[in-house]
């Protein structure tokens, strides 16, 4: 290498340098910004071909080293539409357009970005601050399914009511009931004094029995209580519930029984001596002596017409699939392991929250928590090689590869938003090392001027 060479070496080390502050000027000037990823300066030696004895040292070459996979600090911020990613991801975010007409639309493409200061526009689009539209599928209300994709919408409109199909129901029934009569009927049900039999039994066939006003206060001190909730109507109005447990039949009683119970359901809210009758669902529920139940051997059991104080309710599903049981308990009453419906009254969204797996739920006023939507999460190969876009955003590219939608073993945190993951403090190292070979190349650049001055006195 020449002296002429040595200088063109310096000029390519003093642009390397100056790409490098430019670089960490840019990291510190965004230190603040949300979902801001820095960029990194690495160096590469341009050698010139020749053999190992004559090799010289070449000049350098800057070129950008992106981290988009390394993450910034959460910090809470107290909206609930916030969200930041824990673990690998970026969001998928949209542009709005406008036509020359006036109309708004949004971009057909999806953009990539970690910055998640999320809230409801005008309309109610979930847009960050940087004016990138959130994409995901929105939920409908009552089924839960997918009705749609796209830029995802917060709306503000009433969930109407929905009615009551289901009731889910696990418990265990004692084997010796505690009944009011028990010292003198074994805590068996048997026929009333006016020869009314309400009682299901797989072995009588039949298939719904009821009690009467004038025999509900034998009825009660032969049964014991079952479960009890509020259902709902189509038209959203709650209806009380009350129910009980009559066991009919024991195996020890004669050949050929088993432990056998019946549910009844009142058709009244208040049960209290004879103020209300009682219906039998129509279904004998049969034990082993180890006490699992053997009947029904499916795992729902219908409830048809059921109807309190004049309300219909119509037809209710009672879930058995939690597991109905008959061990014996010192208590002799039920123990209730879960009891839940799935009807609701309409409601208005009061707010909104964000749950880890990326589902944006609605709280509404009549207490029910439903999804409205499924934020779209998407993860590439090599995210540092998306292409960073303005205000955040990143394009896909051959190097970053398609993407892969879905959390994966990464979360969304809501209420928080992800920090630029520049450090100040290694930012400024980085700039005083840039200080000093900036200033080492322009010593070169002096000595070499140096040098040719010298050569330019010899031929003079």
């Amino acid at each position: 290498m020449d002296v002429f060479s040595a200088l063109q070496t310096a000029v390519s080390g003093l642009k390397a340098q100056s790409f490098s502050l430019s670089n960490i000027s840019g990291n510190i000037a965004n230190s603040q910004t949300t979902g801001y990823k820095r960029i990194d300066t690495s160096f590469v030696d341009m050698l010139v071909d020749g053999d190992a004895k004559s090799q010289t040292a070449g000049s350098v070459g800057a070129f950008s080293e992106l981290t988009n996979s390394i993450q910034g600090n959460k910090v809470s911020t107290g909206v609930s539409t916030n969200m930041a990613i824990d673990g690998q991801g970026f969001f998928a975010v949209r542009k709005k357009t406008t036509d020359a007409g006036g109309g708004e639309g949004f971009t057909a493409g999806n953009l990539y970005t970690r910055r998640g200061d999320f809230a409801p526009d005008k309309d109610g689009y979930l847009v960050n601050t940087a004016g990138a539209y959130l994409v995901g599928a929105s939920l409908d209300p009552v089924t839960g399914q997918t009705n749609g994709t796209g830029p995802i919408k917060i709306s503000n409109a009433v969930i109407p009511a929905k009615p009551t199909t289901t009731i889910t129901y696990s418990a265990n029934l004692p084997k010796s009931p505690a009944t009011t009569n028990a010292a003198s009927t074994q805590g068996l049900l048997s026929a009333f004094s006016d020869g009314t039999d309400a009682r299901v039994t797989p072995a009588n066939g039949a298939t719904t029995g009821s009690v009467s006003q004038t025999n509900a206060q034998s009825f009660i001190d032969n049964s014991i209580a079952g479960p009890a909730l509020t259902v709902y109507t189509a038209s959203g109005a709650p209806v009380s519930v009350q129910s009980r447990w009559a066991k009919v039949a024991a195996a020890d009683t004669g050949a050929g029984t088993s432990d056998t119970w019946n549910l009844f359901t009142a058709d009244k809210t208040s049960v209290n001596g004879n103020q209300a009758s009682w219906t039998n669902i129509g279904q004998a529920f049969t034990f082993s002596p180890s006490g699992q139940m053997t009947a029904p051997t499916g795992k729902t059991v219908p409830i048809s017409n059921l109807t309190v104080d004049g309300v219909n309710v119509g037809a209710v599903t009672l879930d058995l699939s939690g597991g109905l049981t008959q061990y014996a308990a010192a208590s002799g009453t039920v123990t209730t392991n879960d009891l839940k419906q799935n009807g609701y009254a309409s409601g208005t969204l009061n707010s909104v929250e964000v749950g880890e797996n990326g589902i944006i739920s609605g709280k509404y006023s009549n207490g029910s928590v439903i999804g409205l939507a499924r934020v779209d999460v998407a993860q590439f190969v090599n995210p540092d090689g998306l292409k960073p876009d303005s205000l955040g955003n990143y394009q896909q590219t051959v190097a970053s590869g398609e993407p892969i939608v879905g959390l994966k073993d990464s979360t969304v945190v809501g209420a928080n938003v992800e920090q630029s993951n520049t450090d100040i403090a290694a930012e400024f190292s980085k700039m005083i090392v840039t200080q000093q070979a900036y200033s080492a190349n322009t010593r070169v650049m002096s000595t070499a001027q140096t040098m040719i001055s010298d050569l330019l006195n010899v031929i003079r």
